[in-house]
């Protein structure tokens, strides 16, 4: 009953997509995964990977908006919520999951793509661009987490919760805290409330802060968006980090990291992927154009 439901919450939020979406099944030895596409058939590639807890069906604020220049590949990760389903070859480490999205765009027929990941998912998407730095066109990194610095103790303890009594009344009570109040977009609610009972025995797949240093090495352009209000974190902390190591591709004898810092002003951590305010894709976008 409760994977039903949170089929239904899925399908739902694909249902606020406004543009057409071709659904995917790709098949390895980790499994099938599900991946989303829209956008014009034959235009410049770019691969969502959504945060801890939520999935690729919650890119309905952003997807559309970057569908106009690049055919948009949403994908559901492993492991987490979501339509994907393991295979015979579990993820244990994070080897695993850079073989395993290494085997996604091979299954979506790409050399590269540019890859936008938020929070966990950004994790995942700069471990992957200093894994395999050619296939990665250009990277964005939306408040990434355990990227730059580390969580706060107090976002922890508002998230132990959704562990104890996973559900919807502990997501909406946990997310209304990081949103400061303002109200959480339903969708969102049902997808992390319902998902986080119906894959409670999901173990995600983590490990250390990536290298960013072998990333200037190979002279990714990457673009870090820093929630104002983000709580997981602190924005500052992140900032100056994020700066201070992108920078570090500037050093002589290195290629230029074209390594930007930015905040995104009024989102919280949470809210950012999902609140329509245009701000978000129109940086996005300027990002992948320039």
């Amino acid at each position: 009953m409760t994977v039903t439901a949170f089929r239904t919450a899925y399908e739902q939020a694909m249902a606020r997509w406004p543009v057409p979406v071709e659904r995917r099944d790709l098949v390895s030895e980790f499994g099938s995964t599900r991946v989303n596409s829209c956008g014009p058939e034959g235009g410049p590639p770019l691969v969502l990977l959504h945060g801890g807890g939520t999935s690729s069906a919650g890119w309905y604020a952003t997807a559309a908006a970057l569908a106009r220049t690049h055919r948009v590949h949403a994908v559901d990760q492993m492991g987490t919520p979501g339509l994907s389903v393991p295979g015979e070859r579990p993820l244990r480490r994070p080897a695993d999951l850079l073989a395993w999205l290494d085997g996604v765009l091979d299954g979506l027929g790409l050399d590269a793509a540019a890859v936008l990941g938020h929070s966990y998912g950004g994790w995942i998407a700069l471990s992957y661009a200093v894994h395999a730095p050619r296939r990665v066109d250009r990277l964005v990194l939306l408040d990434p987490t355990q990227c730059f610095a580390g969580f706060r103790p107090s976002y922890l303890l508002r998230a132990l919760p959704l562990f104890v009594r996973p559900g919807e009344r502990s997501t909406r009570r946990f997310l209304e805290w990081e949103t400061g109040g303002e109200p959480p977009a339903p969708e969102l609610v049902r997808l992390m409330g319902l998902g986080a009972v119906a894959f409670r025995g999901a173990k995600v797949v983590t490990g250390p802060r990536p290298d960013v240093a072998r990333l200037c090495a190979a002279g990714v352009p990457t673009l870090v968006l820093l929630a104002e209000h983000g709580r997981a974190h602190d924005p500052h902390r992140v900032a100056a980090r994020a700066a201070r190591a992108l920078s570090a591709g500037d050093a002589p004898g290195r290629a230029p990291a074209s390594g930007r810092v930015e905040t995104v002003p009024g989102v919280s951590h949470h809210s950012m992927p999902y609140r329509q305010t245009g701000e978000l894709a129109r940086r996005v976008a300027a990002f992948l154009a320039d």
